[in-house]
């Protein structure tokens, strides 16, 4: 029997409606919630990620700024964008996007990043509060992943969870997310990564697997067990004959005549994280107000 697939639109709508809520609470009161992303890159696919945010933003009455810094201009160019805007007092939020050019060190610019507007767990204070079961801020991915979960009525108490992907912007803030005590947590969770011996020797003792690797087809369904549950996070451009599509870790097909429940990519975690950033950007007006 196929795979049900785990659609994240409806989830996605129901928390956009929520927002605008209280985004229209925030406007009575003189308050429009402000994201400002900054992105350092000239890559299709980072240019993409930060346009679909911005339209997300204008679709719930979030305003955006677009900050952008020549990726080959010096760190410290990019560490006066961050500083900048984390100092405007018109701006709620602050999301930079990653990856970062090799030659700007990553906790050079996290550090750089105002904590209050840190809706993304990017400054190392906002990440070690989450890992300590006290988040200001649910990473945005983080919280897709409960949310799409939750919304099937898929429970991760004391399950077999494995992350695949280490990642201190998906892989990390999600394996600890689903350690907590608590709703959408108290699961048993393994960490893969790169380095990982015999990938398909744990994945096949997931009762859910998250994916997280940025690899095409890195999982298929040999590598499931049966009625396992698949959330593929990432969204992969890869090149074909028609042009670019975007797929994710898992070879859906081959999943999908294991797996019970499977994410489709795109469509699945995707609009899910985009409407929890939006969630993170209202908060974080909502507490300065």
């Amino acid at each position: 029997m196929p795979a049900d697939r785990l659609r994240g639109d409806a989830v996605a709508a129901g928390v956009r409606d929520d927002v605008r809520e209280r985004v229209a609470a925030l406007g009575e009161r003189g308050v429009v919630p402000t994201l400002a992303t900054v992105l350092m890159s000239d890559e299709d696919s980072d240019e993409r990620f930060v346009k679909l945010k911005h339209e997300a933003c204008e679709a719930v009455g979030v305003e955006g700024r677009d900050v952008r810094v020549n990726p080959t201009a010096p760190p410290e160019r990019l560490h006066g964008a961050v500083e900048r805007c984390s100092a405007d007092d018109a701006v709620d939020a602050v999301f930079v996007q990653a990856p970062l050019p090799e030659h700007v060190p990553e906790m050079g610019v996290r550090t750089r990043l105002g904590p209050e507007k840190d809706v993304d767990g990017f400054h190392p204070e906002t990440l070690g509060r989450l890992v300590a079961g006290d988040p200001t801020f649910v990473p945005a991915t983080t919280a897709a992943v409960g949310r799409l979960l939750d919304a099937y009525g898929i429970p991760v108490v004391g399950r077999e969870v494995v992350v695949v992907g280490r990642s201190s912007t998906i892989g990390r803030p999600l394996a600890n997310h689903l350690l907590r005590r608590g709703e959408g947590g108290d699961a048993t969770v393994t960490v893969c990564h790169s380095r990982t011996s015999d990938l398909a020797a744990h994945t096949r003792r997931a009762d859910v697997l998250v994916t997280a690797a940025g690899v095409p087809g890195l999982v298929d369904g040999s590598m499931l067990s049966p009625g396992a549950v698949v959330v593929d996070v990432s969204a992969n451009r890869r090149e074909t004959d028609d042009g670019v599509e975007v797929v994710g870790d898992v070879a859906f097909e081959s999943a999908s005549e294991v797996a019970s429940a499977v994410t489709p990519v795109p469509g699945g975690v995707g609009p899910v994280t985009l409407a929890c950033l939006l969630e993170n950007v209202v908060l974080a007006a909502e507490r300065r107000a």
